[in-house]
């Protein structure tokens, strides 16, 4: 199929993407009983058989970690392994982005993680910008981000996404690119599948893990590059209004990287950017494998 790569992981094998099929009554589709990740690979710009996937290690960790949370046990070493082997079965010829997938495939009716019929499967999609590097536009979302307290906000787990799902499109249909959700408490949260942050008088700034955001790889890769750059950075809860008067804000994820917020609501942004870009230029050349200084969260595949 157009876009997708040609094989996938399912089953535990390796078959063309075709071919891996589910049941209308998975388990999964009923009751979002699955957890999922994504990871970015990059070609190599003069050795495109050099593809870089950044921070497995952690991605890894991440989709082990949400996978316990419904009772499924997947080690680390074994997502890794079956990513690795994922990218020289197929080969790309073109950046992508990796769908990891943990999900109970069994069939019937009755919620709950008890005596279901599990599966792990991999599959991959040609990707470029998520979203426009040149700035997007938001709206506070009418949807509020679910407590930890209901819902294991640790993990990205797929039923989670019902509210981002939710979000995405009231935003765009109210003429916006991206929606951003508040908690519970009336607290920024974060965006519909990115965390986000603000710059005020020269210090970084980010939702804190008590504020129902998800623990986000790139979240936590832009923290260590700024502190490393000598910005000061601070994690704490951020009011909405905050937003209307920064100097900067941007929204960060794999799949996003690193996506400048342009307007909230009707209110416009300064248009430099100045630690946002910094910050956008070292993200991207470490990306691909080009930045020295964190080789050591890249991980070099080389296809035949």
């Amino acid at each position: 199929m157009e876009g997708f790569l040609p094989i996938a992981y399912f089953q535990n094998q390796f078959i063309p993407f075709a071919d891996a099929k589910m049941s209308v009554a998975t388990h999964a589709l009923h009751y979002g009983t699955g957890a999922f990740g994504g990871l970015r690979g990059i070609l190599d710009g003069q050795n495109p058989q050099k593809i870089y996937l950044f921070r497995l290690d952690r991605h890894c960790q991440r989709l082990s970690q949400s996978a316990k949370f419904l009772h499924f046990e997947l080690p680390p070493d074994k997502i890794a392994q079956t990513l690795i082997d994922f990218v020289k079965k197929n080969q790309p010829t073109q950046s992508f982005y990796h769908s990891t997938f943990c999900v109970y495939v069994g069939v019937g009716i009755a919620p709950r993680l008890h005596n279901v019929e599990k599966d792990f499967l991999v599959y991959g999609l040609v990707m470029g910008d998520y979203l426009s590097p040149e700035g997007i536009s938001c709206r506070i979302s009418s949807w509020a981000r679910q407590e930890d307290r209901s819902f294991p906000l640790r993990g990205k787990i797929s039923a989670a996404y019902i509210t981002s799902s939710l979000a995405k499109t009231e935003a765009v249909e109210s003429g916006f690119d991206e929606a951003i959700l508040l908690n519970s408490q009336g607290k920024v949260c974060e965006a519909t599948g990115m965390n986000i942050f603000l710059v005020r008088n020269g210090q970084l700034i980010s939702p804190s893990f008590d504020q129902d955001i998800l623990e986000g790889i790139n979240r936590d890769s832009v923290l260590t590059i700024a502190q490393d750059l000598g910005i000061p950075t601070v994690e704490r809860p951020i009011d909405k209004s905050e937003l209307y008067i920064a100097d900067e804000v941007f929204l960060c994820g794999t799949a996003a990287k690193i996506a400048p917020v342009k307007k909230i609501e009707n209110y416009h942004l300064p248009l430099e950017r100045p630690i946002t870009e910094s910050l956008r230029q070292i993200l991207i050349a470490t990306l691909e494998n080009r930045e020295p200084r964190y080789q050591h969260w890249v991980t070099t595949v080389e296809c035949e």
